[in-house]
């Protein structure tokens, strides 16, 4: 980590920036008063939510990266149950958030039947879905009998929805300038714990694991790797699907469907799971790490450092934590092989007695 931080430090040199008045303009914007706080752990809520998500398909071996996607369709479902149901009060957030994980979970269930009758690899499925996720979220928020925003006498209408009432809103425990706790952050951490639990105390989340370290082994215990790999799937992306509903619905956004609401946030969870090694309770402190640099980059502008260098920074993050496990596992491997190919070649030993 500390290799990483002073790769950013002589990239921000380079391009003209200070790295002291970068790091203060960082803690400046993410914990620097209970304002900065608010600001963090709103973005950190969504981030939990996609990295618990991934935890769970990582642990049995398939890697979801269409996170982005799986927000944005979430997002839209969410957007549209809460602006077309005739429902009141909690019951109304209680449907719009339940919409936008089963939105999430069935879009990534797609893929997993794509593998299942066409072969088509996951990773590659899961990541083209986005794409089209983005054109689908384009095309209802341009569509009048859709989501469109309802036109006003002559005035001109934006690619968004029109707000969601107030009681399909997430509330909050505190308010500005003081410290903002929003309820997506309860869900989030609900749910890192819980999944947290699920991989750790039950039979389902053993035998996740097991298909994860070997599915060879797993089949022969009798775990049905299909079925199983696909629900992990759709678990990940019903977790997506949440965290689109929290941007839709806590102050992080403008409470509108919008084609760029998702803001990167499945990309930075997928990211986050990675540098927690897909532990949900490693997740938890990783997500604030990430929202402080989400909350604090819109405040690097003011230093004259490219607003890019946050991307760097994670990305340089995501690899202290990644590269060397994987450099060590390497190494190893490669002296195992070592030493196997010396003791194929040693000279057979001779039988006692045998004739010289």
């Amino acid at each position: 980590m500390a290799v990483a931080l002073a790769l950013s430090a002589l990239l921000i040199a380079v391009t003209g920036g200070s790295p002291l008045a970068s790091a203060q303009a960082l803690l400046q914007g993410g914990v620097a008063d209970p304002a900065a706080w608010s600001s963090t752990l709103l973005y950190a809520a969504p981030l939990l939510l996609v990295a618990a998500g991934a935890c769970v398909s990582a642990r049995s071996g398939v890697f979801n990266i269409g996170q982005e996607g799986q927000v944005l369709v979430g997002a839209l479902l969410a957007a549209w149950v809460g602006l077309r149901l005739a429902v009141t009060g909690p019951a109304l957030l209680v449907a719009v958030l339940a919409a936008a994980a089963l939105a999430g979970g069935a879009w990534a269930g797609l893929s997993s039947l794509m593998y299942r009758l066409r072969g088509v690899d996951v990773v590659v499925s899961t990541l083209l879905m986005t794409f089209v996720a983005q054109q689908l979220v384009a095309f209802a928020v341009n569509t009048p009998w859709l989501l469109r925003e309802t036109r006003i006498g002559d005035a001109v209408v934006a690619p968004q929805s029109n707000p969601l009432p107030e009681s399909a809103l997430l509330g909050s425990v505190g308010e500005y300038p003081d410290l903002e706790v929003n309820g997506g952050l309860l869900i989030a951490v609900a749910g890192a714990v819980a999944v947290a639990a699920v991989l750790a105390r039950t039979r389902w989340g053993f035998r996740l694991t097991m298909l994860g370290l070997n599915p060879v082994a797993a089949r022969h215990a009798g775990v049905r790797a299909g079925p199983l790999g696909g629900a992990a799937l759709v678990v990940s992306g019903a977790f997506a699907g949440l965290a689109g509903a929290v941007l839709l619905t806590s102050p992080v956004g403008v409470h509108r469907l919008r084609p760029d609401m998702a803001m990167g946030i499945g990309w930075d969870g997928l990211l986050v799971a990675l540098v927690a090694r897909n532990r949900p309770s490693r997740a938890i402190p990783v997500a604030l790490l990430f929202g402080v640099l989400r909350s604090g980059g819109g405040f690097l502008a003011a230093t004259g450092v490219p607003p890019f260098v946050v991307d760097v920074v994670k990305a340089l993050l995501v690899l202290a934590f990644v590269a060397p496990p994987a450099v060590l596992a390497a190494i190893r491997r490669r002296g195992a092989a070592v030493r196997a190919g010396h003791a194929g070649h040693r000279p057979a030993p001779v039988a006692e007695g045998a004739a010289l």
